[in-house]
């Protein structure tokens, strides 16, 4: 399974509807939302109102990822507003499998997000419960970042971890940096889901769309 994943945040906020259908006439597989409240990331973006508002545009899954702190509090709110997948940090929440087993329970599938400084083995407790794991390959907080290279030895790590627990149905998610020139090496590498925000919405969307596309399905 390789799916695309936009980031609005890299959107035109004037023309996001507009833009949300762009992509997906395009192509695109699941719109990523990167919830941030300026406290776990030094940055701010939008909430459940804005969700909720774009909600009817599309009928693309929502994938919210949650760069705030005590995620469990508002987890419930998002699935309402019409969210489809939620990840969140671990050392954002005290407890993690609890927070899994609201975000399922509910209907939504539920991941843990792996910051750049993140070692895989913090995996080892959840990954029995979690339907996603999302590899960030640049610090979060911020758009339009470089890929970090040894994100690459982290995919191979996660995939090691998953073929030893037997886990090797979790999707495997990666934002930060995602270009045309890379998406088919994290293809190859094992990726599942590639969030991309620059490379689609910078230029012509229906175009970037569909050359993402393209190149993460080549098999080389």
């Amino acid at each position: 399974m390789k799916l695309l994943a936009p980031s609005i945040l890299s959107a035109d906020f004037s023309k996001l509807g507009q833009q949300i259908k762009e992509v997906e006439e395009a192509g695109a597989d699941i719109i990523h939302l990167d919830i941030m409240d300026g406290r776990y990331v030094p940055n701010i973006t939008f909430g459940i109102p804005v969700v909720e508002s774009i909600r009817p545009i599309t009928n693309l899954p929502f994938d919210a990822h949650l760069m705030i702190v005590e995620p469990e509090k508002y987890a419930l709110d998002f699935i309402k507003a019409g969210v489809d997948m939620i990840s969140f940090h671990m050392d954002a929440t005290i407890h993690s499998h609890r927070l899994v087993d609201l975000i399922k329970s509910n209907g939504a599938k539920a991941g843990v997000v792996l910051n750049p400084a993140t070692p895989v083995n913090t995996l080892e407790e959840i990954i029995h419960y979690i339907d996603y794991v999302l590899i960030m390959s640049v610090n979060p907080g911020f758009g339009g970042q470089k890929f970090i290279p040894q994100t690459a030895e982290k995919v191979k790590k996660l995939i090691l971890l998953m073929e030893q627990t037997g886990r090797t149905d979790i999707l495997i998610e990666i934002d930060g940096g995602v270009s045309k020139e890379n998406i088919n090496y994290l293809s190859m590498l094992g990726v599942n889901i590639f969030v991309a925000g620059s490379a689609v919405f910078k230029g012509d969307i229906k175009e970037n769309v569909k050359i993402l596309k393209q190149n993460m399905s080549i098999c080389i």
